[in-house]
C-alpha cells in the first residue's frame, strides 16, 4: 500500500464528510468508497481508522463506519481548546523560533496576501491549505515536538476547513492581518504579544463561524 493511496483515500473521505457527501448519521461502506476513490479497500480501511482517531467516524463491527455529527457546541469546545493550546504555542514560538522558521512564516503571509484579491474556488482551497500550514509552522517554531504533533489534528477538522469557503473577503483580510501581526510579535520575541494576537485571531474565526453555521453540515444540538 503506497503512501499516496492512503493519503488519497483519507482526503476523499475527509472532504466527503466536510461537504456533506457523507452526512452525520450516515454509513460509510468500504466497497463503495473504494470504487469511488479508485483504490483498494486497504487504504480506505486505514483512512477510516485515522478518521475514527479524529472523532469523525465510529467503526462498528460488521456494519461499517458511522459518520459522527458535530454540533455548534462541539465547535465552541474545539475553539476553546485551540485558543488555549495555540496561544501557548505562539508564545513559545516568539522565544524559540529559528531564522528559517520566521522566513517561512513571512513567505506564507506573502503568498496568502497575493492570492486573496482574485481568489476563485480553486484558490480558496489553496488559501485554506496555506492557513493550516501557517498555524502548523507557528507550532513547529515553538520548539515543542509534542505540541507540533498535536496541533494539526485540531487546526483543521473538515467542518472548519469547509467553513473557510464561507468566510467573507473582509473576514479573510482581517485574519491575514492577524497573521502578519503575529509574525511581527514572533520576530520581536514578544511572548505576551504573540499569545494575545493568537487568542484574538481564533476568537475572530469562531465569531465568523457563528454567522455561517447554517451553511455547515452540523447536527442539531442534543437535548
Amino acid at each position: 500500500m503506497t503512501g499516496s493511496a492512503k493519503e488519497h483515500a483519507y482526503d476523499v473521505l475527509r472532504r466527503g464528510i466536510a461537504d456533506g457527501t457523507y452526512p452525520a448519521g450516515s454509513w460509510v461502506r468500504e466497497d463503495d468508497v473504494a470504487a469511488a476513490a479508485g483504490v483498494s479497500r486497504t487504504p480506505i480501511r486505514e483512512a477510516l481508522h485515522r478518521l475514527q482517531a479524529e472523532g469523525l467516524v465510529q467503526l462498528m463491527r460488521h456494519r461499517g463506519a458511522l459518520v459522527v455529527g458535530w454540533t455548534a457546541t462541539d465547535l465552541d469546545n474545539l475553539y476553546e481548546l485551540r485558543t488555549t493550546i495555540e496561544s501557548y504555542g505562539a508564545g513559545r514560538a516568539a522565544l524559540h523560533r529559528s531564522a528559517e522558521q520566521l522566513e517561512n512564516l513571512q513567505k506564507l503571509c506573502t503568498a496568502m496576501d497575493e492570492i486573496l484579491p482574485t481568489a476563485g474556488e480553486q484558490q480558496m482551497q489553496q488559501l485554506a491549505a496555506l492557513c493550516v500550514e501557517f498555524h502548523n509552522e507557528v507550532h513547529r517554531a515553538s520548539g515543542n515536538r509534542q505540541l507540533a504533533a498535536l496541533v494539526p489534528a485540531i487546526v483543521a477538522p473538515p467542518f472548519v476547513s469547509e467553513a473557510f469557503h464561507h468566510h467573507t473577503r473582509l473576514d479573510l483580510e482581517r485574519s491575514f492581518d492577524h497573521h502578519r501581526e503575529l509574525v511581527q510579535a514572533i520576530e520581536a520575541g514578544d511572548k505576551e504579544w504573540a499569545e494575545s494576537i493568537m487568542r484574538a485571531h481564533l476568537r475572530h474565526g469562531r465569531q465568523s463561524l457563528h454567522r455561517m453555521e447554517r451553511h455547515l453540515p452540523l447536527t442539531a444540538p442534543e437535548d
